[in-house]
C-alpha cells in the first residue's frame, strides 16, 4: 500500500491497518486525528511522538497484542492478523535448539511473573540465542526501567510494521 492509499482509506479501514502495527487503542485514535501525512518520514515521526506521549496502560495494551517469543500456537490462534509479520520478526526462533526454546519459555514465564506482561523485544534480525540473552539481561531491570525499555522496543516494532504496511 502506498502512503497516498493509506491517506485515502476511511478512518475505520485505516484503524484496522494501524491495529496490525500497534495494538494500543489510544495510539490508533491519536494517529487517526493526525492524518493525512505528506511523507512516510512524517508518518513515522508522528507515530513515535504519539507513542511516547501515551500512558503506561496504553503501552501494556499494545504489549498484549504480541505473541510470546517462540510461541507458535499463539501466533496461529490469537494473532492471525499479524501472523505473517510476527512469524518473520521471530524467524530466528525457527532455527533454535530445543534447549534454547525451553530456556526462552522459562524466561518468558519468569519475565511475565516479574513484570506482569510478556517480554517485548524487536526480534527482527535476532537469533533465538540473542533474544534469550536480551531476555536474561532485562530480567535484572526494575519495573520502571523495564517498562521504558519495553516501550522503546514496541516503538521499533511499530516502525517496522508501518514500513511493511506501506510495502505490502
Amino acid at each position: 500500500m502506498t502512503l497516498s492509499a493509506l491517506n485515502q482509506l476511511t478512518p475505520e479501514q485505516r484503524q484496522r491497518e494501524h491495529e496490525r502495527c500497534c495494538g494500543s487503542t489510544r495510539w490508533n485514535m491519536l494517529m487517526a486525528q493526525r492524518f493525512p501525512f505528506q511523507t512516510k518520514e512524517e508518518l513515522f515521526a508522528v507515530a513515535e511522538e504519539v507513542w511516547f506521549k501515551l500512558l503506561p496502560n496504553d503501552w501494556l495494551e499494545a504489549f498484549s497484542h504480541h505473541p510470546k517469543i517462540g510461541d507458535v500456537a499463539s501466533l496461529r490462534a490469537k494473532f492471525a492478523s499479524t501472523r505473517q509479520w510476527a512469524k518473520g520478526e521471530q524467524a530466528g526462533v525457527s532455527e533454535a535448539s530445543e534447549a534454547v526454546l525451553k530456556a526462552l519459555a522459562e524466561g518468558n514465564a519468569h519475565y511475565e511473573n516479574k513484570f506482569g506482561y510478556i517480554f517485548i523485544v524487536c526480534a527482527t534480525g535476532k537469533s533465538a540465542e540473542e533474544m534469550l540473552a536480551i531476555l536474561q539481561a532485562r530480567l535484572l531491570n526494575d519495573y520502571a526501567t523495564e517498562l521504558q525499555v519495553a516501550a522503546e522496543e514496541q516503538s521499533k516494532i511499530t516502525r517496522i510494521r508501518l514500513e511493511k504496511l506501506l510495502i505490502d
